[in-house]
């Protein structure tokens, strides 16, 4: 117990005796320092007094599959920053192969009495996986906010770029420039945010060739050799990732891009501006969104009428080094116009 009380008081900046009476249920605390107290009792995994169970802690889990793409650290740094700034203390929850999976961290955060949960990129993307745990919170009337497209049936609210608005500016970039063997590099088949670009990419050229990766730099290439052979001239991928693996996979084959591949990312993470060439991609408006989502999720814990519908943002078009005019393709296989 002594050992608890002298964490605590360091961690939160306060003395033991002040420690002892909010875990008490003693007057003389501030709101604030009692629930500082109560936060560094959950940080520090400690279990709360019997009689302070029920209340929920100022901590707020932020879910993301991964950290390897840059996009999850960006978003999680805006994120952070503003539930911070709202006096909240964001948990950081990272799915590894072989770990803690999604609905295991929902647990977690349940037990700990979380004031709500952000979601980037989770398996509420995904139309065949299991979505059990998105039940459990709404069951206990847990705010959460899903960071871009989701499953219908989920009622959250959602925070999204907007993926169409995305491929048509790639599209008709790639147009312009006289390029008409163009194929796009997505995620898997059941993956919400790629169904949605593809989509698009058809209401504009119903051709359009399709590979289906996983967001890695190796899918990427994998997809985009498959594609190359096929004749492919320029390429739209749903992540700066499968647009780097793009790259690599045309100068496996000794093309050069531009030159003869045009190739554009999406997300605009860290870095695209310094790869060789410099990556064009769709920037996600990542400040934005990310700070919409935190106003969301402080609206729903503070008890106010929050809409569920679907808060759509622009994203931008950069355009770099790695797009070009289209030239004579001569060197390249004429493509087969067979979608995956």
């Amino acid at each position: 117990m002594t050992r608890r009380l002298a964490e605590v008081a360091k961690k939160v900046g306060v003395s033991e005796a002040t420690v002892s009476r909010v875990l008490n249920g003693k007057p003389g605390v501030s709101d604030a320092t009692r629930a500082a107290v109560l936060t560094a009792l959950d940080v520090l995994g400690y279990e709360r007094p019997t009689q302070l169970r029920g209340e929920r802690a100022r901590l707020v889990g932020m879910v993301m599959p991964e950290l390897q793409n840059p996009i999850f650290p960006a978003f999680a740094e805006v994120v952070g920053g503003a539930l911070a700034q709202q006096g909240f203390t964001p948990v950081l929850c990272t799915q590894t192969a072989g770990g803690v999976s999604e609905a295991d961290y929902v647990e977690l955060l349940l037990q700990q009495h979380v004031s709500g949960v952000v979601f980037f990129g989770g398996l509420y993307a995904q139309a065949e996986s299991p979505h059990d745990h998105y039940a459990r919170l709404a069951e206990r009337n847990l705010p959460t906010v899903l960071m871009n497209a989701a499953i219908d049936h989920l009622d959250f609210p959602r925070v999204s770029c907007d993926d169409g608005v995305a491929v048509e500016q790639a599209m008709n970039h790639l147009i312009s420039l006289g390029h008409q063997r163009i194929a796009m590099v997505l995620g898997p088949p059941d993956h919400v945010p790629s169904r949605r670009k593809l989509s698009a990419a058809r209401r504009v050229d119903p051709s359009v060739t399709v590979e289906h990766a996983l967001f890695t730099l190796e899918g990427g290439q994998a997809a985009a050799s498959r594609l190359l052979a096929r004749g492919i001239t320029a390429f739209i991928c749903a992540s700066d990732l499968l647009a780097l693996g793009t790259i690599r996979a045309a100068r496996r084959r000794r093309l050069s891009v531009p030159e003869d591949v045009s190739v554009i990312g999406y997300d605009d993470s860290s870095l695209m501006n310094c790869t060789e060439p410099p990556l064009t991609t769709v920037r996600q408006p990542i400040e934005a969104m990310g700070r919409a989502a935190v106003d969301l999720l402080a609206g729903e814990i503070s008890g106010a009428a929050v809409d569920h519908d679907e808060l759509f943002f622009e994203p931008e078009l950069v355009v770099r080094g790695s797009t070009g005019p289209a030239r004579d393709t001569a060197r390249i296989p004429h493509p087969d116009r067979t979608n995956a």
